[in-house]
Parts: C-alpha cells; sequence; structure tokens
C-alpha cells in the first residue's frame, strides 16, 4: 500500500500490518472537537507543543486511519501494537502531523 504524500497520506505499521493514514477536513474537524480547539491554528498550536500523551496519540492516530477510509474505532487503536513501542506511535503522529501541517506538528510556525 502506498500512500500519496502529496494529498498528506502517510503509511505506518501497526499489528504487523500496513495502513495508510490521512488527515482529512473531516478528521480535523473531529479532532478539533476532541480538543476542544477553536480552529486548526489552536489545533496546531497544542500539537506544536511536543507534549502529547498516549491517549492524544490514540486520537491522532485513529482519526488519521478514519481520514484514509477505516472503520476503526479510538479504543481499537488503542489495544494496536507498534513494531517500536510507544516511540513508533509518537513518531507515526509526528510523520502524519508533518504531512497534513508541513512540518507544524514538529514546532514550525502554524499556517493552516
Amino acid at each position: 500500500m502506498s500512500a500519496n504524500h502529496r494529498r498528506g497520506e502517510i503509511a505506518a505499521m501497526l499489528d504487523g500490518r500496513e495502513y495508510r493514514l490521512c488527515l482529512t477536513l473531516g478528521a480535523l474537524a473531529e479532532l478539533e472537537s476532541a480538543f476542544a480547539a477553536e480552529d486548526l491554528g489552536a489545533l496546531v498550536q497544542r500539537f506544536s507543543t511536543g507534549r502529547l500523551s498516549a491517549k492524544d496519540l490514540v486520537r491522532i492516530i485513529a482519526a488519521g486511519l478514519r481520514g484514509a477510509g477505516g472503520t476503526v474505532s479510538d479504543e481499537e487503536v488503542s489495544a494496536m501494537r507498534s513494531e517500536d513501542g510507544a516511540a513508533g506511535f509518537a513518531r507515526i503522529a509526528s510523520d502524519l502531523l508533518a504531512a497534513t501541517f508541513g512540518g507544524a506538528g514538529e514546532g514550525a510556525s502554524p499556517n493552516p
């Protein structure tokens, strides 16, 4: 399965299977609601702190899976395994945010 990076997609291994993730506009709206963010700028600012909880990672990854067409719940994502453990989940979320916001998830200036 190949990811189209121009469309903001990434590929990630979860439970030994490759998945495609994408934060579509609907997925971003879902995250705005989950994080009580007023707008995309507030969402980017929250993510750019670099301080994400395990629950945050679950929400971001689950929204990305759903944005790419998956039918997975947050609970199902929380039970998944990454080859690199918690660091792998953090990398997946970071890569997804960078693909979506052009690096804003890694401390860059937000420009949604």
